[in-house]
């Protein structure tokens, strides 16, 4: 996701921070080195060298920074970011088991009723087109169970 425009919003204490699904805001406090009354933000802006997936800002002092793009999806809780990131974590888990399980890709492949192509693309952490179902097969196989717990604090 590309990052289309970014300001500083002095009031909340935070960036506004604009894509194409919308503006949201990140914390000041959250940045590393922080904006403060004794050193102000002088300059931020969308950085092209990072692909305009983060932006850059200099405080008066002249210490920079950068924020990416999905540090600020994470402080919003961006639903989809969040699925993406669930679905890397649990391709990641899928990898390890089958690696350590001994079985052959080809094995495995019949045993979930597909090609050995497609579970390879079912292994690739970068793919977020994989069928839930399958993935969750693989690691059943694997000997791992999915469970669903609540992350909000009590």
């Amino acid at each position: 996701m590309k990052i289309t425009k970014v300001v500083a919003d002095s009031r909340k204490h935070a960036f506004a921070v604009t894509t194409r699904k919308g503006t949201f805001d990140f914390p000041f406090k959250r940045c590393e080195p922080s904006p403060g009354p004794h050193d102000r933000l002088a300059h931020v802006y969308v950085d092209p060298d990072l692909g305009r997936a983060a932006f850059t800002y200099q405080l008066e002092s002249g210490a920079e920074g950068s924020v990416h793009i999905d540090s600020v999806l994470d402080i919003n809780s961006d639903p989809d970011y969040l699925a993406r990131l669930e679905l890397y974590q649990l391709t990641l888990e899928a990898k390890r088991r089958m690696s350590s399980s001994g079985l052959t890709a080809r094995t495995v492949a019949a045993k979930l009723g597909t090609s050995p192509a497609q579970l390879y693309r079912l292994l690739d952490p970068t793919n977020y087109n994989k069928s839930a179902r399958q993935l969750l097969a693989l690691l059943a196989i694997g000997g791992a169970a999915v469970t669903v717990s609540d992350t909000r604090p009590a």
